[in-house]
């Protein structure tokens, strides 16, 4: 669509909507814009947004607090979760508490988010009064955002940790250390936690990019004023600058993720630093 007609409507004069389009550039041939671009990304310069008269990048840095805020709080809270539902799972395999956790988790990913936060608003909101409606204040506030964003992820890790642990329980050194009499706790820490981190970090760090695309709609759900209400607000306003860099936000924090996540393999498990050293 044309931004021009949506910040002046279908009603205004010709010649205010072109001076409008001359003054945003717009009227420039699109191969031009798009060098005009680059040389504004190379000096870190993303424009400014049409609607909200401002530099892209504060407005980015403005809402990205509130992002973090609540990509933290549902990362945190499927963590605390799925480690002790998938784990488990494993241990407790082919009993009630295996095919109970199994279903939670499949519950957990089916269930979307557009219709969990309002069920969540209408129930501890609306009938229980527990809980705000919308918008970001207190901890109260972050409680049912979390947890619409959360559930999901919880579900598809819990899957992962068990797979993971089930397949490290078949490995040789694991019938050494039951053979020691290890203690449990230390057990399943040092040697059945540890060597199954590693798929379960990459997985935690691909499903950072999802918790963004998540955000979406659950801060459109709770009103939550982080860069997903900004995203989408921006498309529906023609917003191009504001879109472009919110895309290239979203991409450079997915690689950023992935490259966390090559850094924690070293630090899990020693032999990844050993083969590449060698």
């Amino acid at each position: 669509g044309d931004p021009v007609e949506v910040m002046l409507g279908e009603t205004a004069q010709p010649a205010d909507k072109e001076a409008l389009r001359h003054s945003l550039g717009l009227d420039l041939p699109l191969h031009v814009q798009y060098i005009k671009f680059l040389k504004g990304l190379a000096a870190l310069d993303l424009g400014d947004s049409f609607f909200y008269k401002k530099p892209v990048i504060s407005l980015i840095y403005e809402r990205l607090g509130a992002t973090a805020e609540l990509a933290a709080a549902a990362m945190l809270l499927a963590v605390i979760i799925a480690f002790p539902l998938g784990i488990a799972s494993a241990i407790k395999r082919a009993t009630a508490v295996d095919r109970g956790a199994m279903v939670a988790a499949l519950l957990g990913v089916s269930i979307p988010n557009f219709w969990l936060g309002p069920m969540l608003i209408y129930i501890f909101s609306i009938k229980l009064d527990w809980f705000p409606v919308s918008g970001r204040g207190g901890l109260l506030h972050l409680v049912l955002p979390a947890i619409t964003l959360g559930t999901a992820l919880a579900g598809i890790l819990s899957r992962m940790i068990r797979a993971s642990v089930l397949e490290v329980l078949r490995e040789d050194f694991i019938l050494f250390a039951k053979a020691r009499n290890i203690p449990k706790h230390r057990f399943v820490i040092h040697y059945l936690l540890r060597p199954a981190l590693i798929p379960v970090i990459t997985l935690i760090a691909l499903q950072l990019g999802a918790l963004l695309s998540g955000a979406v709609i659950t801060e459109t759900v709770f009103s939550w004023p982080g860069l997903g209400t900004l995203f989408l607000s921006a498309i529906f306003s023609r917003d191009f600058p504001l879109i472009q860099g919110c895309v290239l936000f979203f991409a450079f924090f997915y690689l950023a993720a992935n490259l966390l996540a090559d850094i924690l393999y070293a630090v899990v498990d020693p032999r990844v630093r050993l083969k590449g050293e060698s």
